[in-house]
């Protein structure tokens, strides 16, 4: 912090004489311009008296275009003298300076005209006048130039002191922040060598396997003490790590008997495991058998209900990785619809909005069943008026949109947030989970997991909800991108 400050105290030192010192550098330039001016002037002046001579004597075009744009750069010249002159007698100079030479350029004005018209005697007496005045304008000119510059110099030399003064104090304040710099560095590496020298010692004798070695002692309190603490920490961590092995060694046989118990535990555990499953092409069987039986007896409806329940478990026992499309994901929905309607006699209102353009679209397996099964348990279960749920399945700005919209609780914007952050790894087992009857087990988390996996993306699903009983609309964005597009 202190050689921060320093630093910043030389910066602002060296741009405030910068500044000065440019400033001062500006004024002396615009002292002499009063001089420059005048010798400008002058130098029109003589140029514009040359011209009419010139073209008295030869009356060329050339000459007489000259004497013209002579004569208005005299003009704006004589407009452009200096107005900030202080002096009373400059100023009364510069006004019959003005004075003189409107007067001259009348009289030059007048004799050009009567060369022009051929008139001899006029045109000599007109140029003798004019000749005459110049003599007095050029006199003049001289005169305010030695004003000008005698009263320039004062103010240059005022400038030059200051200059002289800006100098002494800039060297003043390099050579005190140095110094006081140099004395910063000398106490600063002190204060970090002596308790490193103690530390270098200590750790020497820990290498060579002495660690009997006393504590190193610090004062400071900056990162020299916290590499201190850490080389004491290490210290005491050796000696109780010696006799954490000596424990260890006596509890590693116990541990080895105890890791044999728990693996024949597990193994017995997933023999179990295994024979309580399902084979699932007997429940396909069972149920197909159960349709022919019912379509025999002219049970339409029976054999409807069952066909929908196999279809329905025979694509919800394909792999989690198998792809599927769009049209087989509302064939599914539709299933689970009916099933449902059976179930609780026709309560469940559906409607689709699909844009048919899109069914063969590739997405992955078991994605829209699981929001409408959560649009129906969690959303419309509980209401006590008449529930719908909307699906949608449109392209919008290169997005394939799959919206499942319910009109029923709402969700709460703590429980949209919890769902959209969890995690692969956070994903509740299945014995975790409060499944209710109607569940397969899958949740909104595993849908959203899956298919930011599958896309490698993270905005792949919406939840939107405005509150409780307000509905809930959940929207998967599926991008148009060569891993999904049809066929």
């Amino acid at each position: 912090m202190v050689f921060t400050i320093s630093s910043c105290i030389v910066f602002l030192a060296n741009m405030y004489m910068y500044y000065n010192i440019n400033r001062s550098m500006g004024v002396i330039d615009q002292v002499y311009n009063s001089n420059v001016s005048l010798n400008e002037l002058l130098t029109s002046l003589n140029d514009v008296q040359n011209y009419v001579y010139e073209y008295l004597n030869t009356k060329s075009s050339d000459s007489l275009e000259n004497y013209y744009l002579g004569q208005q750069n005299y003009r704006v010249l004589i407009e452009s003298l200096n107005h900030k002159i202080m002096d009373n007698d400059m100023i009364m100079m510069q006004k019959n300076i003005k004075s003189m030479s409107e007067t001259y350029l009348k009289i030059t004005e007048e004799a050009v005209k009567a060369k022009r018209g051929r008139n001899i005697e006029r045109y000599m007496v007109n140029y003798e006048k004019a000749t005459e005045v110049f003599q007095y304008i050029n006199t003049y000119i001289n005169s305010l130039n030695n004003e000008q510059f005698q009263y320039n110099s004062g103010n240059y030399k005022q400038l030059l002191m200051s200059l002289r003064v800006l100098e002494i104090i800039s060297i003043a304040v390099l050579l005190l922040i140095t110094t006081f710099n140099v004395g910063l560095i000398i106490i600063v590496t002190r204060s970090i060598t002596e308790p490193l020298t103690k530390l270098t010692r200590a750790a020497h004798e820990v290498a060579k396997g002495n660690f009997e070695v006393d504590l190193v002692q610090s004062d400071s309190s900056d990162e020299i003490e916290i590499v201190t603490k850490a080389f004491n920490n290490m210290i005491v961590s050796i000696h109780q790590y010696i006799i954490k092995i000596k424990e260890s060694m006596e509890l590693e046989s116990k541990m080895h008997e105890k890791q044999l118990i728990m693996t024949n535990h597990l193994k017995d555990a997933q023999l179990k495991y295994l024979q309580a499953q399902i084979n699932p092409h007997f429940l396909f069987n069972t149920l197909n058998a159960g349709a022919q039986l019912a379509m025999m007896e002219g049970a339409d409806k029976t054999c409807s209900y069952i066909e929908n329940m196999a279809d329905f478990f025979r694509f919800n026992m394909k792999s989690i990785q198998q792809d599927s499309t769009i049209g087989d994901e509302i064939k599914l929905v539709d299933s689970y619809i009916y099933i449902l309607n059976v179930r609780f006699s026709g309560k469940i209102h559906f409607y689709k909005e699909i844009d048919e353009t899109l069914l063969d679209v590739r997405v992955p397996s078991m994605i829209i069943q699981p929001i409408v099964e959560n649009a129906v348990n969690h959303g419309i279960r509980e209401i006590d008026y008449e529930g719908e749920i909307r699906m949608q399945v449109f392209c919008r700005e290169n997005m394939i949109h799959i919206a499942v919209l319910d009109n029923g609780m709402g969700m709460e914007q703590e429980t949209i947030e919890k769902i959209m952050h969890v995690k692969l790894n956070e994903m509740p087992s299945l014995n975790e989970r409060n499944i209710t009857k109607d569940s397969n087990g899958i949740g909104l988390g595993n849908v959203i997991n899956r298919l930011r996996l599958y896309y490698e993306r993270e905005e792949i699903l919406q939840i939107e909800s405005e509150g409780m009983n307000k509905g809930t609309k959940v929207t998967i964005l599926v991008p148009q991108t060569a891993k999904n597009k049809i066929g």
